[in-house]
């Protein structure tokens, strides 16, 4: 380890998981799943789904750095995104339609995933084990022949792995804006 890093303050070093095949797992699954979104591989991204997700983006709000706190949303108040496997089927299932106002014609979305840190891992109930994953993305969606969305900001996901399968069990996006600034949000994070 660098020495300047083993002097920091606990504070400011690095939290992550020091497990190397973990991470580049992770990393590689992560990745995978942004490479089937971008190609609106829809049913394939579903199957990287775990049937009891949650699927969550809360509303940002502006705070005072006191009450950082409460710059996102709770579980008990409103979110732009709150949702399960049914939910997240239906959307794409209205998607594929082909008559979905805001996806007709279909996007353009390029997704880039990266700053990928493995926080912990955690034996699973079910057999397995559950790795916790924080990330950063920024998403550039393009629409008819002007329309310009950028979406930034940062994940936390809770990755199931069972049998060497990985499923995605829970996410938490934050989006880095408070004001969608989009038409309509019917891209996947």
């Amino acid at each position: 380890m660098n020495a300047s890093i083993e002097n920091a303050p606990a504070e400011a070093r690095d939290s992550s998981v020091d497990d190397m095949q973990v991470w580049w797992q992770a990393q590689r699954f992560l990745h995978y799943e942004a490479d089937l979104l971008d190609h609106r591989d829809f049913d394939a991204w579903l199957g990287l789904l775990d049937e009891d997700i949650s699927y969550r983006m809360p509303l940002t709000r502006n705070v005072r750095r006191d009450a950082m706190a409460q710059e996102y949303s709770s579980t008990q108040d409103a979110a732009w995104f709150d949702e399960g496997i049914d939910t997240l089927r239906q959307r794409v299932a209205q998607i594929k339609t082909g008559i979905h106002w805001a996806e007709e014609p279909a996007s353009r979305v390029s997704r880039l995933v990266t700053n990928i840190r493995v926080l912990d891992v955690a034996p699973d109930e079910g057999g397995g084990e559950r790795v916790r994953v924080r990330s950063r993305f920024l998403i550039y969606q393009n629409r008819l022949q002007t329309e310009v969305n950028l979406f930034v900001g940062k994940r936390e996901d809770v990755l199931r792995r069972r049998d060497g399968r990985w499923t995605i069990l829970a996410r938490e996006i934050h989006l880095d804006q408070n004001v969608l600034l989009s038409k309509a949000l019917t891209i996947f994070f």
